[in-house]
């Protein structure tokens, strides 16, 4: 039985996970690790403390999709709608741009909900909490080693976390990769923002005639949600959440400061933009230092394959474009590539 990593419980890695074992006729034994402490990736949704039916998207806030790709990836996008884990994006946006033809949708139980989808399909065993370090070639398999000291060995690596994540990995894949691979990963550049979840007793009202709303003349705030009117939920049993993302220069500039700093400048200037917020019963804040790809791998070939037997591997919207269709293209990629070896 092949034994499989996937390092990256995003999009890309759980689709890719999900792909793989439909594709796949031999048997093959599936592992995703991830550093994070819940699957999701930059789709993270973050619960309240008091009460996990109280959600909110701390990364990506919705799906926008483009002509092209509704006809292109319409098999996933019927999926997922079928299953109700997308539904069309209703509630008003306020300052949202978009081109002719495009499809916005929503997650009802929030966007990581796909990720945890495409996790289930794969059968894939999850671990989380696993920081990948070292990448070794031992007996012609990868043993990849993490943070606390542990090592296991696959038979094909499959890596889909930020290239700059892969470029400090230690170990023989250092001199796996090429002078021009090299280049190339070094090549692909990240917007970096912060965002904070603000969490709210049962019956609080946020009294606000949009949804969200984007802001272009704060140097802080850039784009507003109020989660339950996004995803048109009304529910008596929890309170309503909010989340606010900061600027990539207020990122920027912010990004080696304290989570606590941070988020004490972001609640001053979101009492003026929202004046008469009620207090909220909890708060999260998260650094996205790897927010958006703002340069790509040229050409988005979708996938960089790092070495052929055994098969290593990696990809994410850093091969592609920085959204839900680049992570299924770079997904998609990836498998097509992996079947000639597995």
């Amino acid at each position: 039985m092949a034994r499989v990593l996937v390092v990256g419980a995003g999009l890309t890695g759980s689709l890719c996970a999900a792909l793989l074992r439909k594709e796949t006729t031999t048997l093959v034994y599936l592992a995703l690790w991830d550093k994070a402490g819940d699957a999701g990736g930059r789709m993270i949704t973050a619960s309240s403390p008091h009460n996990p039916r109280c959600t909110a998207d701390l990364g990506a806030q919705y799906i926008t999709c483009s002509s092209h790709y509704a006809k292109e990836h319409q098999h996933f996008y019927e999926e997922l709608l079928a299953h109700g884990i997308l539904k069309p994006l209703t509630a008003p946006i306020e300052g949202m741009k978009g081109k002719d033809g495009d499809s916005n949708f929503v997650a009802p139980q929030g966007l990581s909900s796909i990720i945890k989808y495409y996790l289930k399909k794969s059968g894939a065993e999850v671990f989380l909490k696993k920081c990948v370090t070292q990448i070794n070639l031992k007996d012609n398999k990868w043993e990849v080693s993490t943070d606390k000291g542990c090592a296991e060995q696959f038979d094909l690596v499959i890596l889909t976390m930020p290239t700059p994540e892969i470029l400090g990995l230690q170990g023989d894949i250092v001199n796996l990769i090429s002078e021009r691979q090299r280049e190339q990963l070094t090549s692909v550049s990240y917007s970096c923002r912060y965002a904070l979840g603000l969490f709210y007793e049962a019956g609080m009202k946020i009294n606000v005639p949009w949804s969200c709303r984007f802001f272009s003349s704060n140097h802080c705030i850039c784009f507003i949600s109020i989660d339950h009117k996004k995803r048109n939920i009304e529910s008596s049993e929890c309170g309503p959440s909010l989340v606010v993302h900061t600027t990539v220069p207020f990122g920027v500039q912010h990004l080696e400061d304290s989570e606590e700093d941070v988020q004490k400048l972001v609640t001053q200037q979101l009492e003026i933009v929202l004046p008469g917020l009620p207090k909220p019963i909890a708060t999260k804040c998260h650094r996205w230092r790897y927010s958006q790809v703002t340069n790509s791998v040229s050409n988005r070939p979708g996938q960089m394959t790092l070495h052929l037997k055994p098969f290593l591997v990696c990809g994410g919207d850093g091969f592609t474009h920085s959204n839900f269709d680049g992570c299924i293209a770079s997904a998609m990629s990836i498998v097509k590539v992996l079947k000639r070896y597995i």
